[in-house]
């Protein structure tokens, strides 16, 4: 599909069907990742594809705990937004709902792992958090996600399972020196799938040769 559809439609779906994907579509998926560049194209990123059951599992018993505890934070949030927004997202609340509890459904999760030792990471003695390193990995990420949706196929990027990554390293068994950044469940939706976004004006979001009036 044109590129700036697929990138203009590409939203976080959350409620995925349990049937299965045809292998040849997995693979090009999971290809498509490989085209992202990477800082002196070292690609110190790997991906896992988990279709165990078991492993499937025994991630949204690590998964699901989590969600469960930041519903109540969000829906007290929730409170003081404007009657549209919060229509938008109660929706958003009762997606991520559904997906903890049917993460052990879904026919694949990615998750994508990455190796420091490898990586320049620039800003790493800055006196703010490093994210230098994650220009060499979210790109891959973000080619995976625009493959599925021009596969037709509902996907979301998710960090909630790097709270337990020892946990999920032992699960699938990774090396020491290889640590996690992303999870993302796919299969075909449950419901409409990608559509239009909401997203933030460019003139709020870009100003030329100096900060200017960014907010």
């Amino acid at each position: 599909m044109d590129i700036y559809e697929a990138m203009s439609t590409l939203r976080a779906v959350r409620r995925l069907k349990p049937d299965p994907i045809d292998e040849d579509i997995v693979e090009r998926i999971f290809t498509a990742a490989t085209w992202a560049p990477t800082g002196g194209n070292m690609q110190p990123w790997r991906m896992i594809k988990v279709t165990d059951p078991a492993k499937k599992q025994a991630l949204e018993d690590l998964y699901r705990p989590h969600w469960e505890s930041y519903i109540p934070g969000y829906e007290k949030k929730m409170e003081s937004m404007p009657a549209s927004v919060q229509s938008s997202s109660r929706r958003a609340l009762e997606a991520g709902t559904y997906l903890a509890r049917h993460l052990h459904e879904v026919p694949v999760i990615a998750v994508f792992c990455y190796n420091p030792s490898i990586m320049t990471i620039t800003d790493a003695d800055q006196p703010r958090p490093s994210v230098v390193g994650g220009g060499s990995v979210y790109p891959a990420v973000q080619n995976f996600l625009l493959a599925c949706r021009n596969e037709g196929l509902g996907c979301v990027l998710t960090t909630l399972l790097c709270i337990e990554e020892p946990s999920v390293k032992k699960i699938l068994e990774m090396p020491e020196d290889w640590f996690t950044c992303a999870h993302v469940p796919v299969g075909y939706p449950v419901l409409g799938g990608h559509g239009s976004i909401n997203r933030k004006p460019l003139t709020t979001m870009m100003s030329e040769n100096t900060w200017g009036n960014l907010a």
